[in-house]
């Protein structure tokens, strides 16, 4: 078998995966599922390109890889959607602070609005998977720290942290003031902290889909 034959091969293998897979895979967890000597990264990048233009793409949305509606279709399965919950006011602004200040505690929170934060607030981001809990701060008391999910990159579009808006963005689209101080940085979420203890969540292999084996229909998934 040629170099281009066993390229086609990879592909096809990382097609079926992603295909079957009951959410978004990272690279190595394909690579897992193949022959050592695959270039999964390349294959990925070929599957891309043969997908523009389809009615589904392979996107890439917080490091791990899916198949999705092609964006300028997505009107087309609006009636069969739920009508997402909209969050609060308050609940935009103790998300947009956690997602930059990350790992931050409760008092953090309250201490960057100026306001106290609302328990009700951070159980509705935990509920809907945009936060979570990460660890516990090496100060008196043990705060719990939060930060943002996988389910928060992906609803937003963003492939990591560091994708988050900026501070010229920012500015654009008017969420900080012109007058800001010389010295006034938009702060690094990407940052590691040394003073935070991490829960201890164990992580789980990926789920793949398996309805499909054995039966007459094979080749077709709703």
């Amino acid at each position: 078998m040629n170099a281009s034959a066993d390229n086609l091969a990879v592909e096809r293998a990382l097609e079926a995966l992603l295909f079957a897979a009951a959410g978004p895979l990272s690279a190595a967890e394909l690579a897992a599922r193949l022959p050592a000597e695959a270039d999964v990264g390349a294959a990925l990048m070929a599957l891309k390109a043969r997908y523009v233009g389809r009615g589904v793409e392979l996107a890439c949305v917080a490091e791990r890889w899916r198949f999705q509606t092609a964006e300028d279709l997505a009107h087309l399965m609006t009636e069969e959607r739920e009508e997402p919950r909209r969050l609060s006011r308050a609940a935009q602004e103790t998300l947009a602070i956690i997602a930059y200040h990350q790992p931050v505690t409760r008092a953090e929170i309250e201490a960057v609005r100026g306001v106290q934060a609302s328990k009700g607030t951070l159980d509705v981001l935990l509920e809907l998977g945009l936060v979570r809990m990460r660890g516990r701060r090496r100060s008196p008391g043990r705060p719990v720290t939060y930060g943002t999910t996988e389910a928060f990159l992906e609803h937003y579009g963003l492939a990591s942290l560091a994708d988050l808006p900026g501070m010229a963005e920012m500015k654009a689209a008017g969420l900080l003031s012109l007058d800001l101080p010389a010295d006034f940085s938009v702060p690094d979420p990407t940052a590691v902290r040394d003073d935070e203890d991490p829960l201890d969540f164990t992580g789980e292999a990926p789920e793949f889909h398996t309805d499909f084996l054995g039966q007459d229909d094979a080749g077709s998934r709703p």
